[in-house]
């Protein structure tokens, strides 16, 4: 991969809409590069490319490579087969070595001092913590996050000052096998992207490559409250020993120091005061930030795009209602975040519309799925989101067969399959006319395309 700065230098990126490939546009963009892509559809990132000065193509043919192309960049979701991978083909035809998004990125571990976050959960929100905080301090890296953030103009990306680099590491397709941190922080591990690996072990195998892929004299940041990821303890004191790393485990039940940042986040749930503990593991016991200026930044953060967002109230005659987004599409994420929407409005009427992503998680996780939406006291499904090229038509495991069998569990909670989701107005307004609370809370939730019908609830 070229380095140097220069106005001369051409890249084209397959699947250029995706969150993280994105992030990637916009730093070559920041090194003088001349910068195009191409994506299946519009959408709000290709748009704001476009105004930054990308030139963009929706749809896929050989023709979007430039004909002074220097470089390309590819999705992992670009695989023979997919839309995007004729212009791979051709990029090979004219003699550039196509990479993967990961594979850069992982150039930039090699030149770059970095702090790689990892995790089946937690990772936006951990990145976006140790990022936006050392913003604000003299070490200032260059942030790439799988969100966007209001304090970084509403972008996933941050050009940093120094040589210091804050990334989120996906584990997807093992995509975090291609970087090469300084402090590498694990989350949790959890039954997730079962489309790719083949259980829980086979991840675990995962994210063990990817902690010994830490640089020499490096540092591990490590959940001991996460049972999955502490029970490989004994092989990352092995990994720990080989590279000469150090080991820190972080943990709820220090309750001194989860006391002070829960008194400080503005974050509710115990999965983001967790993630906050993990921020302040990085920057108090390895970086050596001071405590006062680590707990000022933590309180500073208020939420990510599509995580706990607040969009706007649902008006009604008699009263009115919040209305969120969030993200979260597996059933650890969703048990998690109605925690945190109870914690937050211990007395208003819950009711979550959610959208499946991927028929192929429904089913791996089928029973989990039935049990994640205890705090939720209505819950509309809609049609299961099917994503392109990694995933096929499932008959047995949908989500109106999740509705009846949540019904059936909880014959007291209000459970509706709606197969139109241009109906989800009228529906939920037919929910709270029936429900006594005072106030009401509608979460939209999921991965997937339920994010595009949160307009109708506020028009």
């Amino acid at each position: 991969m070229p380095k140097s700065k220069s106005n001369n230098l051409s890249i084209h990126f397959v699947g250029i809409g995706g969150i993280g490939i994105s992030a990637l546009a916009r730093w070559f963009l920041a090194q003088g590069w001349i910068v195009g892509g191409s994506d299946l559809a519009k959408s709000a990132l290709t748009e704001e490319l476009q105004k930054e000065g990308v030139r963009v193509r929706i749809g896929h043919k050989k023709s979007n490579l430039p004909k002074d192309a220097n470089m390309v960049v590819y999705s992992n979701a670009v695989t023979p087969g997919s839309a995007g991978y004729v212009e791979f083909e051709e990029a090979e035809k004219r003699g550039i070595r196509p990479m993967s998004y990961p594979q850069t990125l992982g150039c930039l571990t090699e030149v770059y001092k970095t702090i790689a976050i990892a995790g089946s959960h937690g990772k936006s929100t951990t990145t976006a913590l140790i990022g936006l905080a050392l913003k604000n301090s003299s070490i200032d890296p260059t942030v790439v996050v799988g969100t966007k953030l209001k304090e970084l103009n509403g972008k996933n990306f941050h050009l940093g000052k120094t040589k210091w680099l804050v990334l989120e590491a996906d584990e997807w397709r093992g995509a975090f096998l291609h970087y090469h941190p300084d402090i590498a922080v694990v989350t949790n591990i959890d039954k997730e992207h079962l489309d790719f690996y083949k259980d829980l072990n086979d991840l675990k195998k995962t994210f063990l490559k990817f902690l010994a892929r830490t640089k020499p004299g490096g540092s591990l940041v490590l959940n001991g409250d996460d049972k999955n990821l502490f029970s490989l303890s004994p092989l990352i004191q092995k990994i720990a020993k080989k590279g000469s790393l150090k080991i820190f485990w972080y943990t709820l039940k220090d309750k001194k120091a989860a006391e002070k940042i829960r008194k400080n986040l503005q974050l509710p749930g115990i999965h983001n005061l967790s993630n906050a503990m993990a921020a302040a593991t990085v920057m108090e016991r390895i970086l050596k930030l001071k405590e006062y200026f680590v707990l000022k930044e933590l309180g500073k953060y208020q939420g990510a795009w599509r995580r706990m967002e607040y969009r706007g109230d649902m008006k009604m005659a008699s009263k009115k209602t919040k209305v969120f987004d969030d993200y979260a599409h597996h059933p650890s994420e969703i048990r998690a975040t109605l925690q945190a929407f109870r914690e937050k409005f211990p007395k208003s009427n819950i009711v979550c519309v959610y959208q499946a992503h991927q028929a192929k998680r429904l089913k791996a996780l089928y029973k989990e799925f039935t049990s994640a939406f205890s705090d939720a006291d209505s819950l509309v499904f809609l049609p299961t989101y099917e994503v392109a090229g990694r995933d096929n038509k499932e008959k047995q495991f949908t989500s109106e067969k999740l509705a009846h069998d949540i019904l059936k569990k909880e014959p007291g909670k209000k459970v509706i399959y709606l197969s139109n989701p241009k109906q989800i107005k009228k529906t939920v307004s037919e929910i709270l006319e029936t429900k006594e609370a005072e106030n009401s809370v509608v979460i939209m939730m999921g991965a997937g395309t339920v994010v595009e019908y949160t307009p109708l609830l506020l028009s």
